[in-house]
């Protein structure tokens, strides 16, 4: 029954909006906003609060004001440090906004006072929806966090159903558009269903945060857990002397110390046998590195077979394995018998064409066995990744080395025959 001036100083409010019956602070820093409080403290104390439609403008013009607004009685004055002032005001009663008279010193409006459509007490309907807001209130305040839980002992004190929706309304963390629709509704009974959709969403959302939340927590004690089982599964084998982490890295080391190699792969492989030592055996990464370093121990890099370079074993291993096929034996051994006579040729190759079956792979072989090599069979057929043939990346997962290596580490000697 607050009656309302048809003049009322007007002072913009940033972020949020004022509700009837709601006790709230403000804090006031524009020169126009600090001398219409000054001066409403002196007379009637009685200020229209409205919303800005955008809170970044530092000036507003008049179409930067929402139409409905709340009458407010200034409580108290605090005057800070800063130059700014604190005012403490309670919501009395909605207004239009008609026009405005002026802009200096301060905002100045003509109003009209908006009265409410209050449901009978009896209605139990309305009692139920006030039911149901207060209990979602709540639920909302146990999920979360950032609201302190004495708010809860407010809301159950409070028996004013109207009061008790807009002060629901006026401390939701819900946007600043959706506030003022909800001033704007005339039905309190139509504002408390609305607010009770917007806060249900609420509880959907916090819901579904907290589960994903206690979902991740219990991933990373899990992890926590298993590394702290590790740690101290290795503590306790270090102490016995049986630790086969540290027992594999030394058979390692041992056979690295037996293989001939060049000073350059020493060097790289104590590298990486250093880096193997640092990293925890549940990881990925563990298994590809110690795959890598067996890897370079299973490459013969100074295991290789003698050439026999004697042309009459040559011609009979030829004649005994293929019937026919002259010209093709005699290529064969012109071929053996200039590598004899130059004996500096590195990885010569000898290309053999024919259809399936005439007998080239059963030739590589038999060249193989005159010679005293090794012979690898490796077919190319329907290979589509040159990946494949000299091998991947080690930093990719499941990477594997390339044809000729793993072929190498099968035969164990430097210089087969492909």
């Amino acid at each position: 029954n607050v009656e309302i001036p048809s003049e009322l100083p007007i002072i913009p409010l940033r972020n949020t909006v004022l509700f009837p019956g709601v006790v709230m602070p403000i804090t006031v820093g524009r020169e126009k906003s600090i001398k219409l409080i000054r001066d409403a403290n002196i007379g009637n104390k009685l200020i229209g609060c409205v919303a800005q439609k955008d809170f970044e403008i530092e000036e507003p013009e008049f179409s930067d004001f929402y139409t409905i607004g709340c009458l407010a009685k200034i409580l108290k004055v605090i005057e800070m440090p800063d130059s700014t002032i604190t005012v403490i005001i309670q919501g009395q009663k909605r207004f239009e906004i008609i026009d405005f008279v002026t802009s200096e010193p301060y905002y100045i409006a003509k109003v009209r006072g908006i009265n409410e459509l209050r449901p009978y007490e009896q209605d139990r309907e309305y009692m139920a929806l006030v039911t149901s807001l207060k209990d979602t209130a709540l639920q909302i305040i146990k999920l979360n966090q950032n609201i302190p839980h004495e708010v809860s002992f407010a809301l159950r004190n409070i028996r004013n159903s109207s009061f008790l929706i807009n002060f629901i309304g006026s401390n939701s963390d819900i946007e600043l558009n959706e506030k003022q629709d909800l001033l704007e509704i005339d039905d309190i009974k139509e504002r408390a269903t609305k607010l009770l959709e917007i806060l249900s969403k609420q509880v959907e959302m916090l819901q579904l945060k907290v589960e994903i939340q206690n979902k991740t927590k219990q991933e990373i004690s899990q992890q926590q857990k298993e590394y702290l089982l590790h740690q101290q599964m290795r503590t306790i084998q270090n102490e016995l002397g049986e630790n086969p982490m540290e027992q594999e890295l030394e058979n390692l080391r041992k056979e690295a110390a037996k293989k001939q190699w060049s000073e350059t792969v020493a060097k790289h492989f104590d590298k990486e046998a250093n880096k193997l030592k640092f990293l925890n055996p549940s990881t990925g990464e563990y298994s590809v590195q110690l795959n890598y370093l067996q890897t370079l121990l299973d490459i013969p890099w100074s295991e290789k077979t003698d050439d026999q370079f004697d042309m009459k074993q040559a011609s009979e291993v030829l004649d005994a394995d293929h019937y026919g096929l002259e010209k093709v034996k005699d290529r064969i051994l012109e071929h053996l018998a200039v590598l004899k006579l130059k004996n500096d040729m590195k990885s010569p190759i000898i290309c053999l064409v024919g259809p399936p079956g005439v007998g080239k792979t059963s030739l590589g072989r038999s060249i193989a066995k005159a010679l005293g090599r090794k012979y690898i069979r490796m077919s190319l057929g329907g290979l589509h990744d040159e990946a494949e043939i000299r091998g991947h990346r080690k930093t990719y997962i499941g990477a594997m080395p390339g044809r000729i290596i793993q072929n190498m580490r099968k035969v164990k000697t430097i210089n087969p025959v492909f």
